[in-house]
Parts: structure tokens; C-alpha cells; sequence
């Protein structure tokens, strides 16, 4: 048995997120484009060293890219759903969500003939009626939330919580493998720009990737096959100290007898019964 997990995710948002944001000029679009650049840097580190990862492909980057998200599926990596255009599904009314979930699907079958097991939500939020959808489309898992650092869990309905209290819903089939904006490289290191706000981002990759090995390591401390769940964007860590860092906290990262896994794959665990991420049981005294 591996010491615990580590899944490699990466958001392979491209022009979508620029869709999104409304930012459409060439500058915008161009940093979008720099994920294709990226992408075959970093399958190209991944297959150095054999491991898998999951690509969380937006349909309208699918659709852009069909040729790079086949170079994805036939590296051996999972593709999972990310919307279709980026969109904040926690702003849709459930019609308009349902469509866009759809959307996505198809255009995964579509470009890259794989049935979608897992989604992540553009932005990490999502909406009342998220949950049940994605049940209702017969998905495995999400990775958008934040309930837990090292244990997936599984995704509720009908919370209701507001200043009176909470009142906790029914658990679903669907298993959460959470994330964390600390273990996610756009607010880390990506300079982004709007009227309402600016991320000022550009900050050291060395440090970063030390955080995340910390992470890890209290994890394998304190835990038994606990999972640990990065996020990446190619537009981001794809250029070069990056990804220069990005192989060094991997190589280190190996030394730990830990597993690099898919979500899919650590979800798989958790149906099964796997009891991951427990605490470690606390040494007999005296």
C-alpha cells in the first residue's frame, strides 16, 4: 500500500476563462492561447515519469483543441468536466445549468469519445442544484469543495444553513475529493486584472511547491492514505521556472512512497469502502 495519494489535476481553461470574464481583446485571448504552448511541455513531463493526471477540460477548449485534448486521453490521463464556457454555474437557474452541464458532456464524447466520471465546477462554486445534477447525469465525483483537506466525503443535498443555524442534508452517492485555493497555482503566482478587482499574483514557484510538500508531509504524519489534491493551469505554471520548479517538487515528491493517482481513481477507493485520509491512531503510552 502507497503511503497516501496525490492527485495531479489540471484546469485546462484556455480562451474559456477570458470568455468568461469578458475579456476578449488579443492580449486576453493571447494568454489563453498560451496554454496550447503549455500543454505539451507538461505532458511531456508527466510521461517522463509515468504519471497520470486528471484534465478538468472546459467544452469550449475541447471544441478549440480537439487535437490536444486526444494527446491528453491517449497519454493515459483522465478527462473530466469544467463547464462548457467557464461559467459560474453558481449564478444559473437549473435549466440553464442542466444545458450546460449537457453541453460539456457532449463535447468531451465528442472530441475525445471518453465518458466524463468527475467534474469541477469553473471558479470552485457551485450552486443549490449542482449536486443532484451531477447525480442525475450519473457522474462519480466533484472536486470543488473545501470540507476537508486530506479525506474525500460524500456531496450532500438540502443543507440549509443561515444565522438561525444548520441543518445538515442527505449524503449522495457522489464523492467529493476537495481542493484548496492554497493548493491551486493561480492565486499564488498569476497576475490577473479587472474593474472589480486585481489579483497581483507573480509570486515565487520555489515557495509554493515548498507549501505543498509541507502539506504533504504533515499529511503522511497524521493520516493514513490520506490524498492530497493540486491544482494547476497550464496557462500558468507552463512557463519555464515554473515548470522547472513543477519537475523538482515532483522528483521530491516520488521519495515520499506516496501515489500519484486520477481523482477518478481515488474516487474509485472511496466507493469502494477505502477509508481514506483517517486519522493516524495516537502510539500507546507508557
Amino acid at each position: 500500500m502507497p503511503h497516501g495519494y496525490v492527485c495531479l489535476t489540471f484546469d485546462f481553461d484556455a480562451l474559456s476563462v477570458w470568455v468568461n470574464r469578458g475579456q476578449l481583446t488579443a492580449t486576453p485571448r493571447s494568454r489563453g492561447e498560451f496554454a496550447a504552448v503549455a500543454v505539451p511541455r507538461l505532458l511531456d513531463a508527466l510521461a517522463r515519469r509515468g504519471l497520470a493526471a486528471t484534465w478538468f477540460v472546459p467544452g469550449h477548449t475541447a471544441r478549440t483543441y480537439p487535437e490536444l485534448c486526444r494527446r491528453i486521453r491517449d497519454g493515459g490521463h483522465e478527462i473530466a468536466l469544467h463547464g462548457y464556457a467557464h461559467e459560474n454555474v453558481a449564478v444559473l437557474e437549473e435549466d440553464a445549468e442542466r444545458a450546460v452541464l449537457d453541453r460539456s458532456i457532449e463535447a468531451l464524447r465528442e472530441v475525445a469519445g471518453t465518458e466524463a466520471r468527475g467534474f469541477r465546477a469553473p471558479a470552485w462554486d457551485l450552486s443549490e442544484n449542482t449536486v443532484a445534477l451531477l447525480n442525475e447525469r450519473g457522474l462519480r465525483y466533484d472536486s470543488s469543495m473545501m470540507g476537508h483537506d486530506y479525506a474525500p466525503y460524500r456531496c450532500r443535498t438540502g443543507d440549509r444553513v443561515d444565522a438561525e443555524g444548520t441543518v445538515w442534508g442527505e449524503e449522495t452517492p457522489l464523492v467529493e475529493v476537495p481542493v484548496s485555493w492554497s493548493l491551486d497555482d493561480l492565486p499564488h503566482l498569476e497576475f490577473l486584472s479587472s474593474p472589480a478587482r486585481t489579483l497581483p499574483g507573480l509570486g515565487d514557484a520555489e515557495r509554493m511547491f515548498a507549501d505543498w510538500e509541507l502539506d504533504l508531509r504533515y499529511m503522511l504524519r497524521e493520516t493514513e492514505q490520506g490524498v492530497l489534491t493540486v491544482t494547476l493551469h497550464p496557462q500558468v505554471i507552463g512557463r519555464g521556472h515554473r515548470l522547472l520548479r513543477l519537475e523538482e517538487w515532483l522528483d521530491r515528491v516520488a521519495a515520499y512512497g506516496v501515489e500519484f493517482a486520477t481523482v477518478g481513481a481515488v474516487a474509485d477507493l472511496a466507493v469502494g469502502g477505502a477509508r481514506l485520509g483517517r486519522p493516524k491512531a495516537a502510539p500507546p503510552r507508557g
